[in-house]
């Protein structure tokens, strides 16, 4: 007796339909290239993520005047922030107020920052 047929998952009909119609030999051949496609996908986001960070992030010198501030540059120094992919980087908030954020990635399609100090000691609006 044949198994029982899978489950399928939370997929557009329009995806679904047109796969249960497919041979098991297609289906092999969907499934290795849907691998590869994630896989690549997954690469070519971390180049997307490691290209941002290397223009957004802050330079060796304003992370020394940071620490100068005495301004931890140390993310575990910080709530809520994850230790893995944070760096600082500067926003402005409105013409001529600067802050040093972290920023992070959160999740596929989004960003999370949390405020550090202002880049000039004297504006103390947040």
């Amino acid at each position: 007796m044949a198994e029982d047929k899978p489950e399928p998952p939370d997929l557009p009909k329009t995806l679904l339909n047109p796969l249960e119609r497919q041979s098991p030999d297609r289906l092999d051949e969907v499934s290795a290239y849907a691998r590869e496609l994630a896989r690549w996908k997954r690469a070519k986001r971390e180049q997307e993520l490691a290209e941002a960070r290397k223009r957004e992030s802050i330079s060796d010198d304003e992370q020394a005047e940071l620490e100068a501030r005495g301004i931890s540059t140390d993310p575990a120094d910080y709530d809520d922030v994850t230790a893995s992919g944070a760096y600082i980087t500067i926003k402005e908030t409105k013409p001529g107020y600067k802050y040093y954020y972290w920023q992070w990635r959160s999740g596929e399609d989004s960003w999370e920052n949390q405020y550090i100090a202002p880049v000039d000691p004297k504006n103390t609006t947040s």
